[in-house]
């Protein structure tokens, strides 16, 4: 099994429709021990959520922008585990103004808040993970929609994942010497909860079954999940900064 022993943190849960359930439940089926977090609200259905993954798992209150969380998360994760070997980072938002198609009524507050929690996170979770992955290494991977492209109604959430690669990138050149990867997966449209709040959605579901020259079901995380996992294993020892598309192929695809 490509994860044996492995002691992964996943993030980013909500139903089991989220495709980091799905990366839980193939992680846990490919041997992983999977801690899982939430907070506020969200956190019964996190919960209720975790019990339908093969093996039930822990849920850990993390607010992703409160410093004590973190620093919380550190110090729980060490005193369950000792050590971390992976950590899944599935954490977006946007406040509804900033997505929808009018690019300039978003003030600065709200885009803060979209950078803070979809692409800031990703440094403060890794930050949060270095003191039990440093001494051994390990694989930090998200998931990204492809930011290199103004998306139809993704406005500045596309600027938050633009942000995210690069967060990626940087994070990658100074974790490295830690032997700790980072990399992202570009996943196609997925019909989860986050995705339905995004105004036009159905046009990305539209484009990609017509253009994905592999074909694409909007309603099967399991091909993203796949990756992730096998980023989050030791098959990828030389691969960081990287962004790996699973869309079908979408991405290669001219007008």
């Amino acid at each position: 099994m490509l994860l044996e022993g492995k002691r992964l943190l996943v993030t980013g849960i909500l139903t089991e429709a989220s495709i980091a359930f799905s990366v839980a439940r193939v992680a846990q089926e490919q041997g992983a021990e999977v801690v899982l977090t939430s907070f506020g609200r969200p956190m019964k259905l996190t919960q209720r959520a975790a019990r339908r993954l093969p093996r039930p798992p822990d849920v850990l209150e993390l607010d992703v922008t409160d410093p004590a969380h973190l620093s919380r998360l550190t110090a729980d994760l060490g005193e369950r585990w000792g050590g971390l070997d992976g950590v899944v980072h599935a954490i977006g938002f946007a406040p509804a103004v900033c997505l929808g198609g009018d690019f300039l009524q978003a003030g600065w507050d709200d885009v803060a808040t979209a950078v803070h929690v979809s692409a800031y996170s990703l440094k403060a979770l890794a930050e949060a993970a270095l003191p039990l992955m440093k001494e051994h290494g390990g694989s930090i991977v998200g998931l990204d929609f492809d930011a290199r492209q103004a998306w139809p109604g993704y406005d500045w959430m596309g600027v938050a994942k633009a942000a995210l690669e690069s967060t990626s990138r940087y994070l990658a050149r100074d974790l490295g010497p830690a032997g700790i990867r980072v990399n992202l997966v570009a996943a196609g449209p997925i019909r989860t909860v986050a995705a339905r709040s995004i105004p036009g959605f159905s046009t990305f579901e539209d484009a990609w079954s017509t253009r994905a020259p592999l074909g694409w079901d909007v309603a099967d995380a399991e091909p993203v999940a796949r990756a992730c996992v096998a980023l989050l294993s030791d098959w990828f020892p030389a691969t960081t900064g990287e962004i790996v598309h699973v869309d079908g192929g979408y991405h290669a695809m001219g007008a």
